[in-house]
């Protein structure tokens, strides 16, 4: 019996230090730095996203660049025009960022076998990273749908569908699914899962500069840094990331227009490889570098200082 219990005993052990480091910390920080940033910058991911889906087909609003994009909106929307969409962007930013860094982190913990300061290597950061970015789409895509439809709310739109009009985030939810059904808030799934491979990347680099950064200098890999530091790493991990993995954005946006039909993922590309050639997958890419860097830069240094106070504090 005795010998029964120890080996009970011995096979729990690597499990429970590992259980107990799945703390709040990691999720809050994360909700915040994506809050912080999205209500920052979020008129630039709206110029973004109208720039990524304007195939100059559909009858929308046509954007020579940024500073073309910026003029017609205050023109034709006011101020206010920048910000369709906010809602369903901070709430999708906030839960995304936040469960996106629980996951990371504590699966993470969990390779790491609780110990913080064991280094894992790029592929398997890269691994961590591409389950909790799975993990988070699964859970998240349909605001990033509303979010989209939000955003691509023209005033022009005097003769959309009134099942295609929507007057805010429950809305939208209700009519989506009402005329498209679970189907329709999971459009854009199979880019976004393309897309998961960017935060894999990013993540992957940020985690291999930070922890070489610390060798380097002859400390724990776990070591705070200061904010230069965390804003360089995170800057180039962001740019990085980007440039690898952009069209799957522009597809991902373009199956959540709801001012045009694809039959599915390979449809949009075929489509947009005819009309607009290679070139088509990178449209809102300077805008998008222009939002994501920043936000990037934001998000993780808000978090790395919270989860290191709440980590001190708790």
């Amino acid at each position: 019996m005795s010998k029964i219990q120890a080996n009970n005993t011995t096979g729990t052990n690597p499990i429970l230090p590992t259980l107990s480091r799945f703390k709040y910390e990691y999720f809050v920080a994360g909700i915040s730095g994506g809050v912080v940033s999205t209500l920052t910058l979020h008129p630039l991911d709206l110029i973004k996203i109208r720039l990524a889906v304007n195939d100059g087909r559909a009858s929308v609003p046509q954007y020579n660049g940024i500073v073309d994009a910026f003029k017609q909106i205050v023109k034709s929307e006011g101020i206010r025009g920048f910000y369709r969409g906010v809602t369903p962007n901070v709430l999708g930013s906030g839960c995304s960022w936040g469960l996106y860094f629980f996951f990371y982190n504590n699966i993470k913990t969990w390779i790491q076998g609780g110990n913080s300061k064991k280094p894992l290597g790029p592929s398997m950061h890269m691994l961590a990273a591409a389950d909790a970015g799975l993990l988070t789409l699964l859970m998240t895509n349909p605001i990033w749908v509303v979010k989209t439809r939000l955003c691509l709310q023209y005033v022009e739109d005097k003769n959309l569908a009134e099942c295609k009009k929507y007057k805010g985030v429950t809305d939208a939810l209700k009519k989506i699914y009402r005329t498209e059904g679970i189907r329709g808030l999971y459009k854009g799934l199979v880019p976004g899962m393309f897309g998961v491979s960017h935060g894999a990347i990013q993540f992957m680099t940020y985690e291999e500069m930070k922890n070489q950064y610390n060798v380097y200098q002859n400390l724990p890999i776990d070591t705070k840094l200061n904010m230069f530091e965390y804003i360089l790493f995170a800057a180039v991990s962001k740019v990085i990331a980007a440039g690898v993995t952009y069209p799957y954005q522009v597809l991902r946006a373009r199956l959540q227009d709801h001012h045009v039909d694809y039959r599915g993922t390979w449809h949009c590309i075929q489509v947009t490889w005819r009309y607009e050639g290679w070139r088509g997958f990178y449209k809102g890419l300077s805008v998008n570098l222009t939002r994501v860097t920043p936000a990037t830069v934001i998000t993780f240094v808000v978090y790395e200082n919270l989860v290191h106070f709440l980590k001190f504090n708790s």
